[in-house]
């Protein structure tokens, strides 16, 4: 049970909750700006593990109790600690003023063509969730079809995802509250826009795929605990749901019995002929499995058909002509290649290559009008290729920059798609695409409130420690001065074959106009350059992410563009993990630090969830000795040393993340704390009613960006002309949340 915010902005804390702490009194803020922090004391217990011969003290174990009176505790009084000092900083109204401002702007969704309906997300400002909406042809007029606005108080429901039936009959949809990544599914009728009467639970991560006649669909779900909850320390198994049958009368179609964590998840081929199963097990590899429709299940599920079962490579399913199906692999090719695979002859040396691998690599591909349509990525920038399906180069198509593009989905019998573009300066824009006759025309542009020609992007290539070539992009002022005096934010992540790509987002903008640069660089771990470039980054090599991170802020000094003093960073889940290495590695290497929601207990990762061991692809598990070596010698939370002046650093968390689980950054937290030998604040964030990040208001996001860059603008110390004429107005702007209960 969680303790009930006393702030519209659902902080975690009470005041009855910080007196069940022992802790020093908090400082007014303006004696926190002089004085060393106060922090609230976190107990040390005499937990000690042993892995290969070596004790290792977890202290702070306790905090993996999230829900004890003491744990609770203890985070109220740290946000008791870090709201006033946030709230304090003279920008930090200007700056959620100027959030607001930007983010109120019109925004879209790739559309979706079933049944001649057309379905996109539309979000006209400031709504703090996107609306589903309807219309019978492009040029027809859109109705809402579903509004997770009005689904909760707080707007903390979110739509999560969606699947409409192949006649566009039915809605499939799925809800998340509060941020959590458990799932529930609903059906609607899209003619009447009202729910039929089932309810699909104890789903995470499974999308779901309709038979053709529209009558049910396929979906992964977990089994059930004692007391009726999913339990998600197992696998789980597909089952088919009929509309209008309740969830106890679905029917179990195949698990995992020979594998103790592959999981399965279904997908109806576009003919009807066939459902695939994807086997999941990590970030490396996967199979394929499939069953002949219509659906033959005996006692024990459907008899399967192993297509695809040397966990060699990864396989993506593209679509299929009869029983030739088309996939995207990366078995004896890391940057991809896509292949004809005959069901009556599947032995690879009967595959048909027919996108070969080329020197860029493929990041996606779909089949769209009986033509490959294939996205690569060049020095990590987006470029779209299509192909017929004897191989041939048919054309390539024109994007409005060298930025990021998605979508590109449809149906194999029909030329029409859509798909997006964006990059730093420009906000995603929607194009419709005519495969067939290679067209191209703007469906949707969104207009900002900011003028974005005054910056620039520029793509840099610097050495990593041990010689590598990296890109990095830098985003700055077009007469930006290399002064050393730019306050600069450097961004990261370096994993789970994750590449990142130019994309627009309005607290960068913000970031911008503050008169700071933006940089990201891609970090080996990620997919920027193909399979080698991602397993360079992992177990074993894991250091080298940290290397190539460090490389780029020593570039960003070097070359003038920034200074030791004006330098802050920045990463996210993986990312959060990456800015902790760094700073227990290089504690001086820069003036502010932001990790949120990161993954920083390396050695107790995997006992959160079995989606957290999912991971192990990546990072390994502590159990096996050379894993753990390498584990050890970067957890964050396990290399933080007393006595050391580590940055100014905000962690960022919330109570509901179950993918990576808040008592990470309790742990990293207290033990920074309990190691600081100087002033520099270090400060604990936690939201409720929030999770890892997908679905999160926008009221929410601003408030949350606001305290971030509000923190770097003390910690860098920004000056910021226009805020002295702009605080006083800004109070009443803004997206603001719903009354605290």
């Amino acid at each position: 049970m969680l303790i009930e915010p006393f702030h519209p902005r659902h902080i975690w804390a009470t005041a009855t909750a910080v007196l069940l702490v022992s802790c020093q009194s908090t400082p007014a803020p303006e004696q926190a700006q002089a004085s060393a922090l106060s922090y609230p004391t976190a107990p040390r217990v005499a937990q000690v593990d042993q892995y290969d011969g070596v004790n290792v003290p977890d202290p702070y174990r306790w905090f993996e109790d999230l829900d004890s009176q003491q744990t609770r505790a203890w985070v109220a009084a740290q946000n008791q600690l870090s709201q006033p000092y946030l709230e304090s900083i003279p920008a930090r109204a200007w700056i959620k003023q100027r959030l607001s401002e930007l983010w109120n702007y019109e925004r879209f969704g790739i559309p979706l063509q079933e049944g001649g309906r057309y379905f996109w997300l539309r979000n006209d400002g400031l709504q703090n969730q996107s609306a589903l909406f309807v219309a019978d042809g492009l040029q027809a007029p859109p109705r809402i079809l579903l509004d997770p606005n009005i689904l909760s108080s707080d707007a903390t429901v979110a739509l999560a995802d969606f699947h409409v039936s192949p006649d566009g009959r039915y809605l499939a949809y799925a809800l998340s509250d509060g941020g959590t990544d458990w799932k529930t599914w609903r059906v609607r009728d899209v003619n009447t826009g009202q729910d039929l009467p089932e309810v699909l639970k104890y789903a995470k991560f499974t999308e779901v795929s309709w038979e053709r006649d529209s009558s049910a669909f396929y979906y992964s779900r977990y089994p059930l605990r004692a007391d009726g909850t999913g339990d998600d320390s197992k696998q789980v198994s597909v089952y088919r749901h009929r509309v209008r049958d309740a969830q106890s009368q679905d029917t179990f179609v195949y698990a995992v019995s020979d594998h103790p964590s592959r999981n399965p998840y279904p997908q109806v081929t576009e003919d009807g002929k066939y459902l695939l199963l994807k086997l999941d097990d990590g970030y490396e590899t996967n199979g394929v499995y499939y069953t002949p429709l219509p659906l033959q299940v005996g006692s024990g599920g459907a008899a399967v058909v192993r297509l695809l079962d040397d966990w060699r490579g990864f396989y993506t399913f593209l679509g299929s002509e009869g029983p030739v199906f088309y996939f995207l692999v990366t078995a004896d090719s890391p940057r991809g290649r896509v292949v004809a695979i005959h069901t009556h002859h599947p032995a690879p040396r009967m595959w048909r290559d027919v996108v070969a691998q080329s020197a860029d690599a493929i990041e996606v591909a779909s089949y769209v009008g009986g033509k490959l349509i294939v996205t690569y990525l060049h020095d990590a920038h987006s470029q779209v290729k299509v192909f017929s399906v004897s191989g041939q180069l048919l054309n390539e198509v024109s994007l409005p920059g060298r930025g990021t593009v998605d979508g590109f989905l449809g149906h194999g019998d029909n030329p029409e798609t859509f798909f997006s573009y964006s990059d730093y300066l420009t906000p995603t824009s929607v194009y419709h695409y005519d495969v067939a006759a290679n067209r191209t025309e703007l469906f949707r542009a969104p207009k900002i409130a900011a003028d974005t020609s005054r910056f620039l992007t520029e793509q840099v290539f610097y050495t990593s420690k041990d010689g590598t070539r990296v890109p990095m992009s830098i985003t700055h002022r077009a007469d930006l001065k290399k002064d050393g005096s730019t306050p600069t934010l450097l961004y990261g992540y370096g994993g789970f074959d994750n590449a990142l790509k130019p994309a627009f987002g309005v607290p960068v903008l913000v970031w911008l106009e503050m008169g700071g640069t933006y940089a990201v660089a891609n970090l080996r771990g990620g997919a920027e350059y193909g399979e080698a470039w991602h397993l360079a980054g992992t177990k074993a090599h894991k250091q080298n992410v940290f290397d190539d991170f460090i490389a780029a802020a020593h570039y960003l000094v070097d070359e003038r563009y920034t200074s030791k003093e004006r330098l802050a960073i920045l990463g996210r889940s993986n990312g959060g993990l990456l800015i902790g290495a760094v700073i227990t590695q290089a504690p001086g290497l820069v003036a502010a630090a932001l990790p949120a929601v990161g993954v920083l207990d390396m050695l107790r990762y995997h006992t959160a969830s079995a989606n957290a061991r999912q991971w192990s692809s990546d990072y390994g598990l502590s159990e096996n000795p050379q894993d753990f070596h390498a584990l050890y010698a970067y957890s964050p939370y396990h290399n933080v040393r007393p006595g050391t002046c580590y940055p100014p650093t905000l962690i960022t968390t919330a109570d509901h993340d179950d993918r990576v689980v808040p008592w990470h950054s309790f742990k990293f937290g207290a033990a920074l704390q309990a190691a600081q030998a100087c002033r520099h604040p270090i400060l604990l964030r936690v939201e409720t009613r929030a999770g890892h990040g997908a679905g999160k208001p926008v009221w929410m996001q601003i408030e949350d960006f606001a305290d971030q860059w509000a923190f770097l603008t003390r910690n860098l110390q920004m000056q910021m002309p226009q805020v002295a004429a702009s605080t006083r107005a800004a109070g009443s702007a803004g997206v603001k949340p719903a009354p605290s209960p």
